[in-house]
Formats: C-alpha cells, structure tokens, sequence
C-alpha cells in the first residue's frame, strides 16, 4: 500500500504544473438519469388526451344540441294533405218541383137564365169544337124575345106612319100650305121614330143571343175534366158568383210550370232541354222545352217562373200532375271546383290555404259559386295550379311553414 502511494507522488510530481493542476482538481460527477423526467412525458401525453376527450364531448354535446333543436323545429312543422282543384265546373243538374197544367183550359159557364134541360158529356169525355155539351130551358128569357119582337113591329109600324107624315108635309110646304115650322117637326117625329125601331131590333137581338145561350158548346177540342152541374139545376148567370158548369182542357199538349231559385236564373235560357219525371213512374224520362220565363223575380220566392211546354200525344202526363223538372246547367269555363273541406271559415270571410312552393302557407279569400254538397265551385281567389290544405286547422294562418303531402287520387276531381 505504500509503495504504491509513493508511486502516485512521484507520478503526480513529474507532471507539469497545469497538468498537475488538472489532476489536482476533482473531476466533475457523471450525470446520472432522474425520476421526474421518466414521469414528465407520459403525464404530458395524458393531459393532451383528457383535453381532447374534453372538446370532443363539448363538440358530441353541441352537435347533439343542434340535432334536438333541428329535430324539435322540425317536428313543430306540421304536415299538412294537399291537393289540387279540378279545373272548370261540372255540369250541374238540379231537379225542382213542377206543376202540370193544360195548354189551354177554360172553365165553362152559363150566359143565361134558366134550368138545365139535359147535358150529354161526363168528365172525362173527349169533345170536339163546337159539340153540343148541355141544354137550358130559358122560358123568361123566351118570353121576352116574343114582346121584344111585338115591340118592335109596333114601333117599325109606328116609324112607317111617321115617315108617310114627313112626306106629306114636306109636298104640302112646296105648296105652301103649311109653316116650315110643322114640316120639319114631322120631319124630325120620323127620324125618332128610325132611332127607336134600331133600339128594339137591337133589343131582340140581345135576346136572341141570349137564347142561343140555351146551347152550350164546346169552344175548343179536349177532355172535359168536371161536371158541376145536373138536369133540373137552376141556371142563375146574373149573380157575381156564377156556378161553373163544365171544365175543358188540352191533353195533346202541355204546360209545366217550376220556380228557379235566383243563383240559377241567369243559366236558363229559352230553347234548352228539360226533362220530366214523376214519382208514380220514375223510369220514364219525358223530354220537354223551355219556351219562356217571366223575366223577372219574385220578390218573395226570389224565383224566376219558367214555363216548359211538354208535346202529350201519348198521354203520358196528365193535367194537374205534380212532377220534377230536371234542368242541365252548363259547366263554368273560368271557375274551379275544390273538395268542401278545403274551406276556412273566418270572421272575414271564407278563406282557401295554398301552399307555396316554398312550404309557406296563404290564406286566401275565395267566392263560392255553386255548392255541390262534397264540392264546391269556386268563382275567384285560386286556379287549377295552386296547392290547397285539405281539412285545415283553425290555427292556420299566412306564413305558416308546413309539411306538404299531396294526395293526388283525393282531388276534386
């Protein structure tokens, strides 16, 4: 040991001053690897990993926000069933009730004073014009056409004389004889006595009018529809109430008579078609033509009065018969039809819902021109390419964002 120490000494002496210094000075310790640099790096690492685990549930939260706000807007939209109107109307028929009368008809009564003697036609019965229908004995009345014939033989008697004084008088005046005073009086005796022989031919005249009254006629061909009257009956035609003996009507042809309401007045025109049907035969059309109407409305039925004259040969329909009258309408060219439930009614008025092409709805007002029943024929407000809400919610107003569903087979069509 100490040979080796002395060694070292006079080692360490022989070297030069710096490199003795250089020994002299302890050398600096070798760095040996710490604890806290092996725990820096993987703590780093998960710091980094927490912050992305952080953001990306921010960010997963945030999108998830975004889609229950979406999902919540879009569920506040709701959807609606929409179609289309049909363009143009449909041609309408309206059946309205009629009445049956006769083309011509008349009742018939007595113009003179008597008994009936005998009648010779029942109800029923087809006469011709001027067939004898009944006879009354006028005995009064003949009476007074035998004094009024006496009558007026007397005053033609007296009328004779007159005018043989005239002429007697007016030869005496050419002779002098008498005044032009006396002539013109016997003159004038004979002219009253002309104007009383004209009353009383007219008188007998009046009579025998009156008598040829006893033969009641028919004025015109028909059916004798009532008999009121019997043989023996007292015929009294001065009362103001007279009796009417007999009815007389038309079958060949035939008047009905239907009242059309006002909405449908301007659509019936004289030279249409009607037809006619009746309850106690409802398989038989009879085809009829509307000849006139009044021009004018009731002001209290608010009707218009057409008459359809209907051509009866076959005795088809009888007088007094209560039937319908169907009347075809034409199809409007500038109007739509639209489903009834399509329509809002609002404090304002009716109201359609069209949906722009931009899922935003419009109220917008309409005016109805004829109703269906299921449909209903619109005059203005939309046309066959608008989109309209079927069965609209009363909450629906302009600018409500909806979710169209076009049901195309539930049209109006």
């Amino acid at each position: 040991m100490l040979g080796a120490n002395l060694m070292e000494n006079v080692e360490h002496q022989t070297l030069p001053p710096d490199q003795q210094q250089r020994e002299t000075t302890p050398a600096a310790p070798t760095p040996v690897p710490s604890n806290r640099s092996s725990f820096l790096v993987p703590g780093i690492v998960l710091v980094l990993l927490f912050a992305l685990a952080v953001a990306y549930g921010i960010h997963s939260r945030a999108q998830h926000e975004d889609s229950v706000k979406a999902s919540t807007e879009a569920a506040a939209i709701p959807t609606v069933n929409t179609t289309y109107p049909s363009g143009g109307s449909v041609a309408q028929d309206i059946i309205l009730p009629g009445n049956v009368q006769a083309f011509i008809e008349t009742p018939i009564y007595a113009r003179t004073n008597g008994y009936l003697k005998k009648w010779y036609f029942d109800i029923g019965a087809h006469v011709r014009q001027g067939q004898l229908l009944a006879t009354i004995e006028t005995p009064e009345v003949d009476q007074q056409l035998q004094q009024s014939r006496a009558e007026l033989e007397r005053i033609q008697a007296n009328s004779n004389l007159a005018g043989v004084t005239s002429e007697r008088w007016d030869a005496l005046l050419a002779k002098h004889a008498v005044s032009q005073q006396e002539a013109d009086q016997n003159k004038s005796n004979f002219i009253a006595s002309q104007a009383a022989v004209d009353a009383s031919r007219a008188n007998v005249r009046r009579l025998e009018q009156l008598q040829s009254y006893e033969r009641i006629v028919a004025p015109f061909d028909g059916i004798i529809t009532a008999r009121n009257t019997d043989i023996g009956d007292l015929i009294d035609a001065g009362t103001s109430n007279p009796r009417e003996l007999f009815h007389l009507s038309t079958s060949g042809k035939l008047r009905v008579f239907a009242a059309v309401p006002e909405i449908y007045s301007s659509q019936i025109h004289d030279g249409d078609t009607a037809t006619l049907s009746q309850d106690s035969n409802p398989s038989q059309v009879i085809t009829g033509k509307i000849v006139r109407n009044s021009n004018a409305i009731n002001t209290t039925t608010r009707t218009l009065n057409v008459e359809v004259d209907v051509d009866n040969m076959g005795a088809n329909l009888l007088p007094g018969s209560y039937v319908f009258v169907h009347f075809k309408l034409p199809a409007g060219s500038h109007v739509v039809t639209i489903p009834s439930n399509t329509l809002l009614f609002r404090s304002e008025g009716l109201r359609v819902g069209v949906v722009h092409s931009n899922n935003k709805v419009e109220l917008r007002p309409v005016t109805i021109g004829h109703d269906y029943g299921s449909t209903v024929e619109i005059t203005s407000g939309i046309d066959a390419h608008d989109q309209i809400i079927l069965d609209p919610a009363d909450s629906l107003t302009t600018g409500t964002a909806v979710h169209p569903n076009l049901l195309a087979e539930k049209g109006a069509h």
